[in-house]
C-alpha cells in the first residue's frame, strides 16, 4: 500500500516521477577563523564574493524575468547591502577571516528576519541561500544548486532558495516537496508563477529514499509514495477537470446561487497590478505600502508617495482598494524611524499601528499623500492600520485618518485581542480586513518560520476559525465589511468556509484568484454556511476540512 504524507498544497496540479534531492551543503567556517593580518586584502576578498554572488542573482533574474526576476534583484540586493558590507568590514578589521566576518554579519541579519511576524520573516531562507552562495566562492566549493537530470522528476528539499526555483526547467521538474516552508515563502510564490505543483510544510519527505515514485498534489496538499498507475491517472483526471472549470470561470466573484463575493488582490507595489487585472481581480484587498519605504535614508516625499498609490488607485476604477499603512518596527527597521530598544520577541513589539503611534508625523504624511492620491480617481479608497489590537487603537486611526481627509478607515484584525473584541473596535471602525497569517501565528503561538510547529500554522485550526467568526459577526451586526487578506482566502475550499462564516470579500496572490473563483461558483451560500458551522463544531483542522468538505458537494468536480 502506498505512503501518503501531508504538507500544505501551495501550487495546484499533479506532479509525477522519481525523486531527486536538491544538493545543499556549503561548511561552515570555524568560529575562530582569523585572517593572516592584512586586513585591506581579506576585506576584497569577501566584499568581491558578495558582489560576485550579487551580479550571479541579477544575471539569474535576467534569464528567468517576471516575478522571478523581482525575487532574485530582491535578493542581489542583500548581497549589495551597504551595511551588511560595512559590518563585514568591521569584522574583518577586527582579525576575523572573510567567512567567518560575513557569517557572522549575516547572522545578525537573519535573527532579524526570523523575528518578523509576515512578509519579512520569510525572506529568512532567502538570505539564508545568499549566505550560503558567499562562503561556497570564498571557500572554493561548488555553489549550492539543483540535480543535473536529463530525465523529469520530483525535487525534493529541505527548503528552496530563489535562484533555485526561479530557474527551474519546468520539462524536467515535474513537482516541488518540501519540508520547510509556508504560503508566503517564495518557494511557493515562484512555484506558482511557474505553474510547477507544490507541497511545502512536508514533514516526513526527508525520508523518502533518492529513486522513489513520488504522486505529487499541489491542490490537496498530499505526497504518495510509489503510486499506484490507477493513483496516477486518478489524480491527473481530476487536474484536467479542475484546470478546465478554471479556464471556464470569469466575471465577479459570487457562489452558485449569486451571492456576490469580490475577489480582490494582494500587491506589494504597482508592479503587481499586471497579474492582478490578467487574473481578474476586482481591486485591492490589500497594498503592502512598506516597499515603498524600505532601504532608504529618509522617508519617500510627498509626491512620490502620492504617484505610487495613484498609479493603483487607477488600475481599478470603480472598484475598491484597500491600503494597509506603514508596517515597520523593530522587526522592520527603517533607517529614518527612530532607533528601537533590543526586543527579545520584535513580531510582539513596537511594529504596525505600535510605531505609527509612536511617530504620528510618518502615519500623518502617509494619510495626506493617500487622500490627495485618491482626488481625481473612480477608485474607492479604503485605508487600514495593521497590528490593532483594542478599541483605542482604532478609536485613534480614525480620528487620525479623517483629519488628513480619510474617511474610510479601517483595521486589520490579526491579533486575537482585536477579534474578540471587535464588537467594541466596530464602533469606530469602519471595515475590518483579517490577516489570517499573522492571526493564526498569534493565536496558536507558533513562528511560522519553524517548520516543526508546521500543524499550529494552519489557518483551518478551529481556534483560528472561531476568532474568524467571531469578527465577521461582529463586523455585521455593526454593518461592516469583513474580508480576508491572508493566505487562507486563497484555499479554495478554506475560502467557501469563509464565505460561510460571514467573510465578505477575498484577497490574495494574483495566481489564485481564478481557481477560488471556480470553487465559489461551485457552491450555494447555503452550501458555504453549513460548511462553516461544520467545521466550527470539530476538534481540530483535519477534522474541520473533511466536515466541511461533505457540504460542499460541488467541489469534487474540481478535485477537492
Amino acid at each position: 500500500m502506498a505512503d501518503v504524507l501531508t504538507g500544505v498544497g501551495v501550487s495546484p496540479g499533479v506532479g509525477y516521477g522519481p525523486v531527486l534531492r536538491l544538493a545543499r551543503s556549503v561548511p561552515q567556517p570555524d568560529a575562530d577563523a582569523r585572517h593572516s593580518g592584512d586586513d585591506t586584502a581579506e576585506i576584497q576578498r569577501a566584499v568581491q564574493a558578495m558582489q560576485d554572488t550579487a551580479d550571479d542573482l541579477s544575471a539569474r533574474g535576467e534569464r528567468a524575468g517576471g516575478e522571478a526576476r523581482q525575487v532574485l534583484d530582491a535578493q542581489a540586493l542583500m548581497a549589495r547591502d551597504p551595511a551588511l558590507s560595512d559590518d563585514v568590514r568591521r569584522r574583518v578589521g577586527e582579525g576575523a577571516a572573510a567567512e567567518r566576518a560575513v557569517s557572522e554579519a549575516m547572522a545578525v541579519y537573519r535573527e532579524m528576519l526570523a523575528g518578523a511576524g509576515e512578509y519579512m520573516a520569510a525572506r529568512v531562507a532567502d538570505l539564508d541561500d545568499v549566505r550560503d552562495r558567499v562562503l561556497a566562492r570564498l571557500m572554493g566549493v561548488p555553489v549550492p544548486g539543483i540535480p543535473e537530470s536529463d530525465t523529469p522528476f520530483v525535487l525534493v528539499a529541505n527548503d528552496l532558495a530563489p535562484a533555485d526555483t526561479a530557474t527551474l526547467d519546468p520539462e524536467l521538474v515535474t513537482g516541488i516537496v518540501t519540508r520547510e516552508g509556508g504560503p508566503t515563502s517564495h518557494t511557493a510564490i515562484l512555484a506558482r508563477s511557474l505553474g510547477l505543483p507544490a507541497v511545502v510544510a512536508c514533514p516526513g519527505v526527508e525520508s523518502i529514499p533518492e529513486g522513489t515514485q513520488l504522486l505529487v498534489d499541489g491542490a490537496n496538499g498530499e505526497v504518495t509514495s510509489d503510486p499506484t498507475a490507477s493513483d496516477v491517472e486518478t489524480l491527473r483526471a481530476a487536474a484536467s477537470a479542475r484546470a478546465a472549470a478554471v479556464a471556464e470561470s470569469s466575471g465577479p466573484g459570487r457562489t452558485r446561487d449569486g451571492h456576490p463575493v469580490p475577489l480582490l488582490a494582494n500587491i506589494g507595489g504597482p508592479a503587481d497590478l499586471g497579474a492582478a487585472v490578467a487574473n481578474g481581480a476586482e481591486g485591492v484587498g490589500l497594498y503592502r505600502t512598506e516597499f515603498l519605504f524600505l532601504d532608504r535614508e529618509h522617508a519617500p516625499g510627498h509626491q512620490e508617495q502620492v504617484d505610487a498609490y495613484r498609479e493603483v488607485l487607477e488600475a481599478f476604477p470603480g472598484g475598491k482598494v484597500v491600503v494597509r499603512t506603514l508596517d515597520a518596527g523593530s522587526d522592520k527597521p527603517l533607517a529614518f524611524l527612530p532607533p528601537m530598544g533590543e526586543e527579545p520577541n520584535p513580531a510582539l513589539g513596537e511594529r504596525g499601528m505600535r510605531m505609527g503611534r509612536r511617530v504620528p508625523e510618518v502615519t500623518d504624511a502617509q494619510l495626506r499623500a493617500l487622500a490627495e492620491a485618491q482626488q481625481g480617481t473612480q477608485a474607492r479608497l479604503q485605508v487600514m492600520a495593521p497590528m490593532v489590537t483594542d478599541a483605542a487603537d482604532a478609536e485613534w486611526f480614525a480620528d487620525t485618518a479623517g483629519r488628513a481627509g480619510i474617511h474610510d478607515a479601517g483595521v486589520m484584525v490579526e491579533v486575537p485581542a482585536a477579534a474578540l473584541r471587535a464588537h467594541h473596535l466596530a464602533e469606530t471602525a469602519a471595515f475590518f480586513s483579517i490577516g489570517t497569517n499573522d492571526l493564526t501565528q498569534y493565536t496558536c503561538a507558533a513562528d511560522r518560520e519553524i517548520g516543526a510547529l508546521g500543524r499550529f500554522q494552519d489557518p483551518w485550526q478551529t481556534a483560528v476559525l472561531d476568532l474568524i467568526a467571531a469578527t465577521a459577526t461582529a463586523a455585521g451586526k455593526a454593518d461592516r465589511s469583513c474580508g480576508v487578506c491572508g493566505e487562507a482566502a486563497a484555499d479554495p475550499v478554506l475560502s467557501c468556509v469563509l464565505v460561510g462564516l460571514g467573510v465578505t470579500s477575498l484577497s490574495m496572490g494574483a495566481t489564485a484568484l481564478p481557481l477560488v473563483r471556480a470553487a465559489l461558483a461551485q457552491a450555494t451560500l447555503e452550501q458555504c454556511r453549513r460548511a462553516g458551522a461544520a467545521a466550527l463544531a470539530e476538534r481540530g483542522p483535519g477534522e474541520a476540512k473533511r466536515a466541511a468538505r461533505e457540504h460542499l458537494p460541488g467541489l469534487a468536480d474540481l478535485g477537492f
